[in-house]
């Protein structure tokens, strides 16, 4: 388990925050189509907060592009950098994440957020930081669609229907099983929204949320549960 501290210049305030938005959503790209599916590990990222002692426990898991069995997983727990503020939360999340992407070995391949990508007011979620300051490809998926309207896609897996702001398509509800509710998939950075779908129906082959989230989501939460041990 790696300890982080806030990085120096980190905002600390709302405006401080858009600024740094506005200066890095010029940078995203998304007419990258990105690794295929199979063809390059994946690598799930996610967060676990503990309110009362003030602190964020992230988690990085690597899985085998093929078989996603696991290949490697990393931790990292400091105190969180930055207030709760809607449409800002990757700056509560993203110094824990970067620490426990550099604790691996293994180069992640595409990353995938339980967040938002182009899928946020200012087209400049969490997968597009990540994203951005890494540059590696990274989508998301949202298991809520935030404030975006949309139909509800045909009821068979692989089914979509896209998720809009304003009459634009910044991305799609996708059925990763039949029956179940959607997910909500956003391009990040280096990946197109098709390319997002099609890693995360890869990623979903029993259960409606990417195996890399529900593998990243229980580490973190053990990580978080150990450090206040």
């Amino acid at each position: 388990m790696t300890i982080i501290h806030t990085p120096d210049g980190w905002p600390t305030d709302e405006a401080a925050a858009l600024a740094v938005q506005d200066e890095l959503r010029g940078r995203v790209v998304l007419d990258e189509q990105g690794p295929l599916p199979g063809t390059v590990p994946i690598t799930g990222v996610d967060v676990a907060y503990d309110d009362e002692r003030d602190l964020v426990a992230a988690a990085a898991v690597v899985l085998d592009a093929r078989t996603l069995a696991v290949v490697e997983e990393a931790t990292a727990v400091g105190r969180v950098s930055f207030p709760y503020v809607p449409g800002l939360l990757a700056f509560r999340e993203i110094p824990a994440v970067l620490a426990a992407l550099d604790a691996l070995t293994t180069a992640p391949g595409v990353v995938v957020c339980d967040g938002y990508g182009q899928a946020h007011p200012r087209r400049f979620g969490l997968a597009s930081h990540l994203g951005v300051l890494t540059g590696l490809p990274v989508i998301g998926v949202a298991k809520n669609p935030f404030t975006f309207t949309y139909e509800q896609p045909a009821p068979e897996r692989g089914a979509s229907s896209p998720l809009l702001a304003d009459g634009e398509e910044v991305g799609r509800a996708l059925r990763t099983q039949d029956g179940v509710k959607p997910v909500f998939v956003s391009a990040g950075h280096r990946v197109t929204l098709a390319g997002a779908c099609a890693h995360t129906l890869h990623l979903t082959p029993r259960y409606r949320i990417p195996e890399s989230t529900r593998r990243a989501d229980a580490l973190c939460r053990r990580a978080l549960k150990e450090a206040t041990a």
